[in-house]
């Protein structure tokens, strides 16, 4: 064998090498673009907690202002309860259709559960 040419070990060692290299380079960068992600992504949803939150007492003084409009004709404590029965009209309501679309829905991963069957069966001696 002439110098300076290469064994065909010493080939598959080096490839080896360069695909372990490349993977390790692929990895980082995934590892890097999602730890950027996962900032801006707590970021966002810190904020969308924070609005909920807001949202939720500016739903409130708009449910208290609407029982005090209220309570200009009838008696407060009417003012109040009229929004609250509204409110368990719509939660009741709400709860309904849920439950509802929720009963129509077999929770049962029905296929993942045949194909494992069909599997099985496949791989049973004697088929």
């Amino acid at each position: 064998m002439p110098t300076g040419e290469r064994t065909i070990g010493q080939l598959v060692a080096d490839a080896s090498h360069d695909v372990k290299h490349i993977v390790r380079g692929e990895i980082a960068l995934a590892k890097a673009e999602m730890q950027g992600k996962a900032q801006v992504m707590g970021k966002g949803a810190g904020m969308l907690a924070a609005a909920a939150v807001l949202g939720l007492f500016g739903l409130l003084f708009v449910l208290h202002t609407i029982a005090r409009v209220i309570a200009l004709w009838l008696p407060i404590w009417a003012g109040y309860g009229i929004v609250a029965l509204v409110l368990l009209i719509v939660a009741a309501v709400l709860a309904l259709t849920g439950k509802k679309a929720l009963s129509t829905v077999d929770p049962a991963p029905r296929k993942a559960i045949a194909d494992v069957q069909q599997t099985v069966a496949a791989i049973k001696p004697g088929h």
